[in-house]
């Protein structure tokens, strides 16, 4: 067993991101078997990690939120003239007024958790949470997508099989998805993994094209009744895995 970062080991755990793995080490809130580290400091895997209760309080009161991305928005910067999907993240078009008041703040490192396409629409999470990110993105994630998808054109013989397992992108198999029809243009897809376009690139590769693609679910999070280009704050009890 060899040692590690332990910003890394952090990371790997899911108590936050890298990045804030440093900035909790640099202010002394952060102890390997009870004694403070520094950074750059390294210890095994199996050694106890654990956070001061400064680094939890502000774990706590960093915001998670649920937009209804509509199409036309970039999940991430803005790009080509599009306009990133945080700017629809104003006191005006928040859903759930008389629950958690906004603030500007709320804005401050807030960032896209996954992509969704410019072209697709729905649940798009952005965070200031680094253990919620992780888990959220990143080959290694347990968190389901579920799409529904809104086809045109004849599938192949074999096309719905192959859909929920034996295609590849890119030279990499893909893992087993579960996909079924809801009625004769309209399919549900559920992913564990995320890659660019990849429910459109799986439909060309079966003869289909995807005229409409909406994201209702992540894990346990679903988008509801939420309005398109509203958005609301993660409640408490919300949990993705």
């Amino acid at each position: 067993m060899e040692k590690a970062r332990i910003s890394k080991l952090m990371s790997e755990k899911g108590m936050c991101s890298r990045r804030e793995a440093d900035a909790y080490i640099e202010r002394g809130w952060v102890k390997v078997d009870g004694r403070v580290v520094g950074l750059g400091d390294k210890a095994y895997p199996n050694q106890t990690i654990t956070l001061d209760k400064m680094a939890q309080a502000r774990q706590t009161a960093r915001v998670t939120i649920i937009l209804n991305k509509p199409v036309g928005y970039v999940s991430g910067q803005a790009e080509s003239g599009y306009r990133p999907a945080a700017s629809l993240i104003t006191p005006e078009r928040q859903f759930d007024k008389g629950r958690q008041r906004f603030e500007a703040g709320h804005l401050r490192g807030l960032a896209p958790a996954g992509r969704l396409d410019i072209d697709s629409q729905g649940l798009l999470v952005l965070t200031q949470d680094g253990r919620i990110a992780k888990q959220l993105i990143g080959e290694d994630s347990e968190v389901e997508k579920e799409y529904l998808v809104r086809v045109e054109g004849r599938i192949i013989g074999n096309g719905l099989s192959l859909l929920n397992h034996g295609l590849t992108l890119d030279g990499q198999a893909l893992r087993p998805a579960e996909v079924s029809w809801l009625n004769d243009d309209q399919l549900k897809f559920i992913l564990h993994e995320g890659k660019k376009r990849q429910i459109r690139r799986m439909c060309e590769l079966v003869g289909l094209k995807v005229v409409g693609l909406k994201r209702v679910r992540m894990g346990n999070v679903t988008l509801a009744d939420l309005p398109v280009g509203q958005w609301r704050y993660l409640k408490g009890h919300e949990r993705f895995l």
